[in-house]
């Protein structure tokens, strides 16, 4: 089972690099749109690329976010997933991205539909209602999972435990 587990880590440390490469890679993208629409003028068309460069940015951060995540639990603490603690802690860090670059998201739809197309707003409020869905749900599952934490204090000693791996 052991090689099994190494192949695991292997795996997921590509992954983990796979996306921080899309991460860097987004984050010169949104480099070069933002220089050019700095560079271009101080008008409604360098405002769009600066809304553009900002929405790469979001997903840039997403993807080093996941990055860090994947690199943290699975190769530095090489942690067992099923202990509620552990889940809460893995999916509190992971909602907090998706949430937080969501949020960045609809509001640059909502420029871009302001400025281009209003007809598009519906589209962009859409994603902000998802955004109050997801965090509402969030925090259905931190209060829920709370109280099966208070089942399990020996989880939470061994997620600390794991948590000094990370000094």
């Amino acid at each position: 089972m052991k090689p099994f587990m190494r192949l695991f880590r292997i795996v997921h440390g590509l992954m983990a690099i796979l996306f921080a490469c899309a991460a860097i890679m987004l984050i010169i993208i949104a480099a070069r749109i933002g220089g050019v629409a700095f560079i271009g003028g101080l008008d409604r068309a360098a405002a769009q690329g600066i809304i553009e460069a900002v929405g790469l940015l979001a997903a840039a951060v997403v993807a080093l976010q996941i990055a860090e995540t994947i690199f943290e639990e699975e190769i530095i603490r090489d942690a067992d997933i099923s202990a509620s603690t552990r889940v809460r802690r893995f999916l509190s860090r992971f909602f907090v991205v998706i949430i937080v670059a969501l949020a960045i998201e609809g509001l640059v739809a909502t420029f871009r539909a302001m400025h281009e197309d209003p007809a598009q707003l519906p589209y962009a409020a859409s994603i902000l209602v998802a955004v109050g869905i997801l965090l509402a749900a969030w925090g259905l599952f931190i209060h829920l999972n709370r109280s099966a934490e208070e089942l399990e204090p020996e989880a939470m000693a061994d997620a600390k435990k794991e948590d000094r791996k990370l000094k």
